[in-house]
């Protein structure tokens, strides 16, 4: 199976600023292209920060009184001296959070929540601005056809990791809800068949209603033979 990455989903046609740009003219910029924040790259298209509307807030929002005060902390300083200045080098925040290309759609979503951002830049090797990967980018994954899903999960996952083991089953997809039917000797096969399952981009939900021959979950006093 394919691993969706960030490559998938991510927008390519980017708009960037230079490190110089004024405040105005990424304002003007924001408003004009109806995006929330833009990459500052270099004269090498690296990318060396990112400026969104947040940064951009700081001069309304401590307009005239950019001074630090006795008990700011560090955070509140950092804002009010991006309120003073007035090109995109001093109000992007630095370094970015990025994502370099083959990142998992997993993997950028848990960064994107880790590190509370709403965008990841995707960069090379050598640092150089990609894309970009928004959050609804991510969810793109869940709008494949289900015949694509079912592929997936039955050619791409199963087969690879079971073999033989589960060629009695078979996988039912409707709007990304999977339910997978058949029987198989053990019932920890089952159980890892419906968990793998789960890991299919796109894969809403799973039903499991593999059957099993031997419970091989059981203690060996326990038995086992049956049906789940």
């Amino acid at each position: 199976m394919r691993v969706w990455t960030v490559d998938d989903v991510m927008t390519t046609a980017v708009v960037t600023v230079e490190p110089g740009a004024s405040y105005r003219e990424v304002v003007d910029l924001l408003i004009g292209r109806r995006i929330s924040a833009v990459p500052v790259v270099n004269e090498s298209v690296q990318v060396v920060g990112v400026v969104s509307e947040a940064d951009l807030l700081r001069k309304i929002e401590y307009a005239g009184d950019e001074k630090p005060r006795l008990f700011d902390g560090r955070r509140r300083r950092d804002e009010r001296a991006k309120a003073a200045v007035g090109t995109a080098a001093d109000l992007m925040s630095a370094p970015p959070v990025i994502a370099r290309t083959g990142m998992s759609i997993a993997a950028a979503a848990r960064l994107m929540d880790a590190e509370n951002v709403k965008r990841l830049p995707v960069i090379d090797d050598h640092g150089r601005l990609l894309g970009i990967v928004a959050r609804s980018d991510l969810l793109k994954a869940h709008l494949r056809p289900d015949d694509e899903l079912r592929d997936d999960v039955l050619t791409g996952m199963l087969a690879p990791y079971f073999a033989d083991s589960v060629r009695e089953v078979d996988a039912q997809v409707s709007d990304g809800a999977v339910t997978l039917t058949g029987r198989v000797d053990r019932a920890s096969t089952a159980d890892a068949a419906g968990q793998v399952t789960r890991q299919v981009p796109g894969v809403v939900t799973v039903v499991n209603a593999i059957d099993w021959v031997w419970d091989d979950r059981q203690t060996a006093t326990g038995g086992g033979y049956g049906a789940a």
